[in-house]
């Protein structure tokens, strides 16, 4: 089982824009990585954004180029500070959960080490990460690829 992790991309500030939509850099940052994976033949069944602007933005660039039929959906329990345990039983092969920090390393961590306190990624905004799950249920990290190792 494949869970794809993205952390949305570079937003406005609140000055700017209150509810901090993608910047022209977030966006490009998030087309470019999504080309990238996708011109790798990655495909995803499904793709779960947090409530925030700038994370439906980012899930709605990567569905472009990686969601084989289907929409994106609007998913409760994605904000940055809300509990990744919820998830585990949620998750299913070719899931894209598309969020914020802490939310992601602390799933990430969760996945990969049983402890979600314990931070081993580092997301960049735009920025994709694959976990597998094999056969004896434990989880690895595929790849990661950032805006700027898809250049």
């Amino acid at each position: 089982m494949k869970l794809y992790l993205v952390q949305h991309g570079n937003q406005l500030s609140k000055d700017i824009d209150p509810e901090e939509s993608l910047s022209n850099k977030g966006r490009s940052d998030c087309e470019k990585v999504a080309l990238y994976v996708a011109n790798e033949g990655i495909k995803v069944n499904a793709i779960f954004h947090s409530v925030k602007l700038r994370a439906k933005q980012t899930a709605e660039i990567f569905a472009k180029h990686l969601l084989s039929g289907g929409q994106t959906e609007e998913k409760e329990g994605l904000k940055p500070m809300d509990d990744v345990t919820v998830w585990v039983d949620q998750l299913h092969d070719g899931l894209m959960l598309v969020g914020h920090l802490p939310f992601m390393q602390k799933i990430s961590s969760l996945l990969l080490t049983g402890n979600a306190e314990k931070p081993i990624i580092e997301f960049r905004q735009g920025g994709i990460v694959c976990l597998e799950k094999n056969e004896d249920g434990n989880w690895s990290m595929r790849f990661m690829i950032t805006p700027d190792l898809s250049t």
